[in-house]
């Protein structure tokens, strides 16, 4: 199966995400549209469900928050994420089966 969702360039990983603000608890749900679909518990309000994405991917791929980037749609439910420091095999190791 093809990873559309992530790729893997000189500056790190790069994640196509799907984020769904004000959800019941933080999680990952699956592949969606080419993306990797993110419930968020957090609102879309000040930047509040950004940065508890940043906080969620931190802790599941257990890297620092600072290795975490928003590199686009910032203001949207489609994101762009930037992973520092990892290889490809090593980001879908530690997201788990996600079919």
């Amino acid at each position: 199966m093809a990873l559309s969702w992530i790729t893997e360039s000189q500056d790190g990983v790069r994640l196509r995400l799907l984020v769904q603000p004000r959800s019941g608890r933080s999680e990952i749900v699956g592949i969606l549209d080419g993306a990797l679909k993110i419930r968020i518990a957090a609102p879309p309000v000040d930047g509040a469900a950004n940065k508890a994405l940043v906080v969620f991917l931190s802790k599941r791929l257990g890297v620092r928050k600072t290795d975490i980037f928003i590199a686009g749609g910032e203001r949207g439910r489609r994101k762009s994420v930037l992973v520092q420091g990892m290889d490809l095999s090593s980001v879908t190791e530690r997201l788990g089966d996600l079919d």
